[in-house]
């Protein structure tokens, strides 16, 4: 069973997103909260697997809240929900721990995918979030070249993976353009995780684009 927290400040949505979720049997409400802090406090007492999390919150926002939760409580995944498709908050959230970004017009049967995907330890970054982190990066001063500063102790193997999941490919992809088998794409990426302290997914591509391994021209 799947446990979710359910965090918004509003009490018709939140009550929609319990009744939604709840239609799953694998999956149930623990809780829900109508501010960022409310969130962190539910979060801390009910550790729930995965956070449906708002971004536009009082007290403190979406943002402010994942943070706080990716650092005291690993093993929860947050799921960023918000009706403002802008830019600034992709990058932002996932930087702060969250392990994906779905507006909140998002299909039932897709958000309750979004939920699963999350709880299984990937990241949800679709093409459409990718590209705006890509031009987030874009924006960016070009690294200096040379070593990536951070990646001293990952292989030349890993940064090919590496690099190919910063591209959005799915595991079974970088496994046909290496040609290798999927277990080792698998135990590559979780080497990568461990070296490089992220959570998921989500954190390796934005580790990829820091460290200027990856860069928007190359």
């Amino acid at each position: 069973m799947i446990r979710v927290l359910i965090a918004d400040d509003q009490a018709l949505l939140r009550g929609s997103f319990r009744v939604l979720v709840e239609t799953d049997p694998g999956l149930t409400v623990v809780g829900e909260a109508g501010t960022g802090a409310e969130a962190v406090a539910l979060a801390e007492r009910h550790r729930p697997d995965v956070v449906l999390m708002d971004v536009r919150m009082p007290e403190l926002d979406g943002i402010g809240a994942t943070r706080r939760i990716s650092a005291v409580l690993p093993e929860t995944r947050v799921l960023i929900l918000t009706t403002f498709d802008l830019d600034e908050y992709v990058y932002a959230a996932l930087r702060a721990g969250a392990s994906g970004f779905l507006l909140k017009d998002t299909p039932p049967a897709e958000l309750l995918a979004a939920i699963r995907v999350v709880a299984a330890g990937e990241a949800l970054l679709g093409p459409t979030v990718t590209r705006r982190l890509i031009a987030e990066f874009a924006r960016r001063p070009e690294p200096a070249v040379g070593v990536p500063a951070g990646l001293g102790g990952v292989t030349e193997r890993e940064r090919e993976v590496l690099t190919l999941v910063a591209r959005g490919l799915s595991n079974t992809e970088i496994a046909d353009r290496l040609t290798v088998s999927l277990p080792t794409v698998k135990t590559h990426i979780g080497h990568l995780l461990g070296k490089l302290g992220a959570r998921d997914r989500a954190q390796l591509v934005i580790a990829a684009y820091e460290s200027g391994l990856v860069t928007v021209s190359r």
